[in-house]
């Protein structure tokens, strides 16, 4: 006998990136930073103590808000700590949508947005990016139309890792009638010559909600550990109605804490994650394999017809080898491939392997 609710029943869980047990393999698959976190962060680690850990932790993560919203230039009321930024996105759904209405998506995009509607027995209302892989001009109106209180969109995009601008975001959220949630999880890899920053739109906005996620740009991704940002009148119904009682623990206040303080180090891996990022996009043109123009910590990879098999193949073939990248049986995404930044040394292997696989000769 079954229990579920009928919605439960007939979804789809989200099928996360293939975790290997094996360590010696190279896992380019889930856009993990390839580099450790700081060592701040470490030390935050080894300075938590056993009486601390008796004790509940802040309800609120208030000293995390602190770190947040000094860094930020915003107040701590502008700060929700989460677990992950997946429970920002529940939290943002429980919030502001009723169940039954729709959740707006710019499709493709992350995969587990419409799960997450399913689970809030809501419908997901998708509007196709365009041949440029951008959101159509009457995107706005769009979701009005279809009576849409909460839109989620990716910035920079995944999977193609295309970067939208901040006056484009700020007129969409202008014209929306409902809440518009960026997802931010890669904004740390953007070139810092584009001086991209969208925290502007909480000022100017009062349905602007910013995730940001320490799983990226900081290492952390086993922290769990994500944040949004918000105007006061969004954030407090999130943080003092809808959340769990104490959502994160403190271990994960002190290393999140740390972590945006030595954002300087971090920022480290960030620039040789760029630098790598050029370098793999050029090396695998060699191969004739094109890249998207990529502001993340990965690559949109899309294979000619007719090379190695094509995606999936080349894909299995990698897999085979022990390096693991993401292909996605969607449309428009059948001949592509998304290959995270890894080391120099694990870049290598990924590029060796493939030499061979597509039959390249260098020289």
């Amino acid at each position: 006998m079954s229990y579920e609710r009928d919605n439960i029943r007939r979804m789809h869980g989200y099928a996360p990136g293939e975790q290997p047990a094996s360590a010696k393999v190279v896992k380019l698959n889930t856009n993990e930073n390839p580099y450790p976190p700081a060592a701040a962060v470490m030390e935050a680690l080894r300075a938590v103590t056993a009486e601390e850990l008796r004790r509940y932790p802040p309800p609120f993560s208030q000293p995390f808000q602190q770190v947040a919203a000094q860094l930020h230039g915003l107040a701590p009321e502008n700060i929700v700590a989460t677990n992950g930024g997946d429970e920002l996105l529940r939290l943002a759904i429980t919030t502001f949508v009723d169940p039954g209405r729709p959740i707006g998506v710019a499709e493709p995009s992350y995969s587990l947005y419409p799960v997450l509607a399913e689970i809030h027995d809501s419908p997901t209302f998708r509007v196709d990016l365009n041949d440029h892989w951008e959101m159509p001009e009457n995107f706005a109106a769009l979701m009005n139309e279809a009576d849409v209180p909460l839109t989620f969109v990716v910035n920079p995009h995944a999977p193609t890792g295309r970067l939208e601008s901040v006056e484009r975001l700020s007129r969409i959220a202008a014209e929306l009638d409902g809440v518009l949630l960026v997802d931010e999880a890669y904004v740390d890899f953007v070139d810092p010559e584009l001086a991209h920053d969208a925290v502007e739109l909480v000022r100017r906005h009062d349905n602007v909600l910013l995730l940001r996620t320490l799983s990226k740009g900081y290492s952390l991704a086993g922290l769990r550990f994500g944040y949004g940002l918000g105007a006061a009148s969004l954030i407090e119904p999130m943080q003092a109605k809808a959340k769990d009682s104490y959502n994160k623990d403190i271990v994960g206040q002190r290393l999140a804490a740390a972590a945006l303080t030595a954002r300087a180090e971090a920022a480290d891996s960030w620039r040789r994650v760029r630098a790598e990022r050029g370098r793999v996009s050029e090396a695998l043109a060699a191969f004739g394999i094109d890249c998207l123009p990529s502001q993340t910590n990965f690559l949109l990879a899309r294979v000619p017809e007719g090379l190695a098999g094509g995606a999936r193949a080349i894909y299995q073939a990698l897999k085979e080898r022990g390096i693991f990248i993401r292909y996605f049986d969607l449309d428009r995404l059948r001949d592509k491939l998304r290959i995270t930044i890894g080391t120099p040394q694990e870049n290598d292997a990924l590029l060796g392997a493939l030499g061979e696989i597509v039959g390249f000769a260098a020289g």
